[in-house]
């Protein structure tokens, strides 16, 4: 079997560690928290983010990038988006050569507006690069659950034999050369989000919930296209699968987060949201392309307090009536 290694020993690496030390393959983890990697290979489990899970043996969680990725062929980067610039020039003088990095964050540099992908191409230049998006939870993918996600390259070759590495009996690969598109919807949606989130934390219900999520995919396949992305990718599992699942449950950090700020609660201490660092740069990359993003726009002027949710509501419903179809 292939050697893999995962950065990053937060919940969704810690799940996909787990994904594939389940066969007994030996699978290296590397994080930062001390205590959260001795529990993991003391106690095979995660107590600071997947609590009550029980991890496979096979999981060896270290804080020395050198031990875990010398030979390592495939490298899963679960990093948060923020942070991975950094991260990856850090772990440059580790990696084996040819190794192949999987993104697994989902975002947009806000100071640059770069992907994932072109985040790592300079750092990490002479590896290949790929992204694993799609409709999943941690706790699902730990606990062995069905998921179906979507693994990209631009080879398409590569991204073939990639869904193939990385599939299991539960965990389900398809394989796209769109990786710009696949990028784009794991970052749009997370926005979106956001805003849903906001909805139900409002008390708006169900039906103002189905025409939020609607809407924002129609902004979300938009930008997505303008971006470079193909239509066809946006409508799958890492556009609208993500979009449906991230929309519809507390779960989801940025569904969690907006239905928090719908409450009008503190969010001091609430987890990272991705949505919240990705709202004002997906708005500005909207309007560098001419693309109408009213949901996106409303979303980043709430979270720079410019509008009230009130005041936000009141402004979607009062936006000119239209056809909703060209």
């Amino acid at each position: 079997m292939s050697r893999i290694a995962v950065v990053g020993a937060g919940a969704w690496g810690t799940a996909l560690a787990a994904l594939h030390a389940r066969g007994g393959q030996t699978v290296h983890l590397v994080g930062r928290d001390a205590s959260s990697l001795a529990a993991i290979n003391e106690h095979h489990e995660n107590r600071r983010y997947l609590p009550g899970i029980a991890l496979p043996p096979a999981i060896q969680a270290t804080d020395d990038p050198e031990l875990a990725l010398a030979d390592a062929e495939f490298v899963l980067l679960v990093v948060p988006s923020q942070s991975l610039a950094g991260v990856a020039a850090s772990l440059e003088p580790h990696l084996a050569p040819g190794a192949t990095l999987v993104l697994c964050a989902k975002g947009i540099e806000r100071q640059t507006g770069r992907f994932m992908s072109e985040l790592v191409a300079g750092p990490l230049a002479p590896h290949p690069v790929a992204a694993l998006s799609g409709p999943s939870f941690a706790s699902d993918v730990a606990r062995d659950l069905p998921t179906a996600v979507t693994v990209a390259a631009t080879d398409a070759d590569a991204a073939d034999a990639l869904a193939r590495q990385l599939s299991s009996g539960t965990f389900r690969c398809y394989a796209s050369d769109d990786l710009t598109g696949v990028e784009a919807g794991g970052a749009l949606k997370n926005v979106l989000a956001l805003a849903a989130g906001i909805v139900s934390g409002r008390n708006l219900g169900a039906s103002a919930q189905a025409a939020l999520v609607t809407r924002g995919f129609v902004e979300l396949r938009r930008l997505g296209e303008a971006l470079g992305g193909r239509a066809e990718t946006l409508m799958g599992l890492s556009g609208l699968g993500d979009l449906v699942l991230t929309c519809s449950s507390p779960q989801s950090r940025n569904f969690a987060y907006g239905a928090a700020l719908g409450r009008g609660e503190d969010l001091s201490n609430l987890k990272l949201a991705e949505g919240v660092y990705t709202a004002a740069i997906a708005l500005r990359l909207a309007q560098q392309s001419g693309i109408e993003a009213p949901i996106v726009e409303t979303v980043a002027a709430v979270l720079e307090r410019e509008l009230t949710v009130d005041e936000a509501v009141q402004r979607l419903l009062a936006r000119p009536l239209k056809r909703e179809v060209g």
